[in-house]
């Protein structure tokens, strides 16, 4: 009877003890795991639920199944014409397949450093073979856009058309072939060759920031301030057509204004001159004495102060001065 009692005890403790292990184990949703025993992969679970486990020798490995983000640390790398930028890049990425991944790297940490590395030397074989354009600029609409003159301020006073025809969009712009989002495609079908192999599967690459170079920044500067100054120069070039409308129009309106009273001026010339005429006429008519006296005195009032010297006034010109007469 002691030994029955004995036996059924033990029995209750291993059973205590069997449980007390988790024979159970619980996968949430979003969750999926690897059965390890005794070092060696057994089982993969990839449904949610309650699950049976040998106490004691099963270990799970639980790993999640959601997508999950990989953020890389921004890193300095040259293009193709060896102008270093400063890219930062994200992605994307699952466990595909939770055998490969435990027999390859096991670890979630493992998974990002292993990212790290293939989409870092991905994204910096793509960046070093192509220009920085197509690094920078998803498409050519900085060089095929529209100007449109009036968003510049263009009042009525100018002509926002003409403007615009002597503005050159993306003026020293080159076109590019592929573009930034071209670019990311291609890293990410180049990292997805490489992946697989460790039960990864990456849904997307994404350039968050590129960021140019202590040493590219000015260039990029001086390049804004050229396509500024094409815009300023076409203000200039407008502003002197304009000014040269006006002064054109200007010396037009003053011509003819003067050639009016020129005319004007001629006509009552002409009338003064035609009374004055017939004024001296009637006054010659009336004495003619007086009239040729009246003038040659005028002619000596005007006349003779201008004399530096006079060597002789023996002459047809000077009789009044010696006779009433004129003689």
């Amino acid at each position: 009877m002691k030994k029955l009692i004995t036996t059924l005890v033990i029995i209750a403790i291993v059973i205590v003890g069997v449980l007390a292990a988790g024979p159970f184990y619980v996968i949430d949703e979003g969750e999926q795991a690897v059965i390890v025993q005794m070092g060696k992969l057994v089982d993969v679970v990839t449904q949610a639920g309650i699950h049976l486990k040998t106490p004691f020798i099963d270990q799970v490995v639980r790993y999640p199944k959601r997508i999950m983000a990989w953020d890389g640390e921004q890193k300095s790398m040259p293009t193709l014409e060896k102008q270093y930028i400063w890219v930062d890049v994200i992605a994307r990425w699952r466990i595909s397949d939770p055998k490969k991944f435990y027999e390859s790297i096991s670890t979630i940490n493992g998974a990002y450093s292993k990212l790290a590395e293939v989409i870092d030397s991905e994204v910096r074989t793509v960046v070093a073979g192509n220009y920085l354009r197509e690094s920078v600029r998803n498409s050519n609409t900085i060089i095929d856009r529209p100007v449109d003159a009036t968003s510049l301020g263009v009042g009525d006073a100018l002509d926002a058309e003409q403007i615009t025809s002597l503005i050159q969009p993306g003026a020293g712009y080159d076109p590019i072939i592929k573009g930034r989002r071209q670019l990311a495609e291609e890293i990410l079908a180049r990292s997805r060759r490489l992946v697989p192999e460790y039960g990864i599967e990456l849904i997307d690459v994404v350039t968050r920031q590129i960021r140019y170079s202590d040493e590219l920044t000015p260039s990029v500067y001086e390049r804004m301030i050229k396509e500024r100054n094409q815009i300023a120069q076409a203000f200039r070039s407008e502003g002197e057509g304009k000014k040269a409308e006006w002064m054109g129009r200007m010396d037009n309106e003053r011509r003819s204004i003067m050639s009016g009273a020129y005319e004007r001026s001629e006509t009552l010339r002409g009338t003064a001159d035609a009374e004055a005429t017939r004024i001296y006429a009637e006054a010659y008519g009336q004495d003619p004495g007086f009239f040729e006296f009246w003038r040659t005195m005028e002619s000596y009032r005007n006349t003779i102060p201008s004399f530096n010297k006079t060597l002789s006034t023996d002459m047809d010109y000077f009789r009044y001065l010696y006779s009433p007469d004129g003689r």
